[in-house]
């Protein structure tokens, strides 16, 4: 897959314009735009605002055929409650009107790229059974049992390098 260039939110929102014109037949009035913080979807639709805000990630790593996808999602659910129909994923409205278009249901995952995660630091060791519990986060064993045997817990703490 070759990479995407990156797009500027003027031709995001004039690609919009066009595919809210071409698949709905009616006119997307508010703005859209790239959004660099979302993490775990494609693209987000406002319902105060009625704004639509699309991952760039999206279009750099799966290319313009997937975001076409997201933008028809993120525009059935704006023109569903502009028109105060179901604009909810459960809603019948949504589920046609998202078939009819041909918009996808679920974005393809991401390359987790920017997932940080913690070392184990911690160790609770229960006292009667010897069963031991990791943790990346220091807690009050006092307030907890083992869940073998009831136990009571005690707190190691780790050395970490």
């Amino acid at each position: 897959m070759e990479k995407e260039h990156i797009m500027s939110n003027m031709e995001l929102q004039q690609w919009i314009e066009q595919v809210s014109l071409e698949h709905f037949g009616v006119p997307f009035r508010h703005r859209a735009f790239f959004n660099s913080r979302l993490r775990s979807t494609g693209g987000r639709y406002a319902l105060r605002s009625h704004d639509i805000e699309i991952n760039p990630r999206q279009l750099r790593e799966h290319g313009r055929e997937e975001v076409e996808g997201i933008i028809k999602h993120e525009l059935c659910h704006y023109h569903l409650h502009i028109a105060g129909r179901g604009y909810r994923h459960r809603d019948a409205d949504f589920k046609q009107l998202l078939a009819k278009v041909g918009g996808s249901r679920y974005c393809q995952a991401l390359p987790d790229s920017t997932k940080r995660t913690l070392p184990v630091r911690y160790k609770l060791t229960c006292l009667s059974c010897g069963m031991e519990y990791r943790r990346k986060r220091r807690m009050d064993a006092s307030r907890y049992r083992c869940g073998r045997c009831t136990g009571e817990l005690r707190l190691i703490e780790l050395k970490v390098e």
